[in-house]
């Protein structure tokens, strides 16, 4: 079984050995991926170079996943709303 940095739990390399897979299911793996590893762009990349069939719809997902915005963390929540006294902000 191999195994890269990049798919330590095979999710991806899997998926593409699969048959019959949707785009939905597609990204039900990725996401279970995307959870276990640390999800960069950069990442994302190597396993479509890796493992990246054109027909493939996990390729699509990947594809995708690569070109959307990252987060950069926690924006808004109750915090954000209340002043540092605990009352809310003026609008």
């Amino acid at each position: 079984m191999e195994r890269s940095e990049d798919d330590p739990k095979g999710l991806i390399r899997e998926a593409y050995r699969m048959d019959g897979l949707g785009s939905s299911e597609c990204r039900s793996i990725f996401l279970d991926w995307a959870l276990s590893v640390d999800a960069t762009p950069e990442r994302i990349g190597r396993l479509v170079e890796r493992y990246g069939a054109d027909d493939h719809p996990m390729t699509a997902v990947l594809r995708e996943a690569s070109a959307a915005p990252t987060a950069t963390g926690r924006r808004g929540g109750r915090r954000a709303r209340l002043g540092a006294a605990g009352f809310a902000r003026d609008a």
